[in-house]
């Protein structure tokens, strides 16, 4: 199976220089909990990754306000992503080695067309390597300061 046969189109991104509050209720209007992140609504060209768990580590723990908190620093830079002419194994594959349920699609240009979502492979893929995401995506990760 083909990416394109299983990503959901046209995404809803919010753009680098949003607030962590615009960003967050956005979120919440789309009951997801992260977008890929643009450098502008015309050219859609991805820059990164957001989370809600971003905002909150980021924005709420340090209590920062988030009406004027931009969320370039928060956004994960390095974000993986296929192309829709891939197949699918090469989508779980990069959510099972970096623990991550979305996987933004981009075309030649890395402008955002689509993204893939563990939920979208729980609806569409097999049921054998659907278990084997999100089970790896699921597994505790190493700390990253070494004590």
């Amino acid at each position: 199976m083909r990416i394109r046969d299983l990503m959901s189109r046209d995404p809803v991104c919010c753009v680098i220089n949003d607030t962590a509050q615009t960003v967050a209720k956005t979120l919440c209007d789309r009951n997801v909990g992260s977008m890929p992140v643009i450098a502008d609504a015309e050219s859609r060209k991805l820059v990164g990754m957001i989370t809600d768990r971003d905002l909150c580590c980021s924005v709420i723990a340090q209590g920062l306000d988030p009406k004027t908190t931009k969320i370039d620093k928060l956004v994960t830079l390095s974000a993986y992503t296929c192309r829709e002419g891939e197949n699918i194994e090469a989508c779980e594959r990069l959510m099972q080695e970096h623990q991550v349920r979305r996987i933004p699609i981009v075309d030649a240009e890395d402008r955002v067309i689509g993204i893939v979502s563990q939920a979208d492979l729980a609806l569409r893929d097999k049921a054998e390597r659907v278990s084997k995401t999100v089970a790896e995506i699921s597994k505790a990760s190493r700390p990253s300061i070494v004590a």
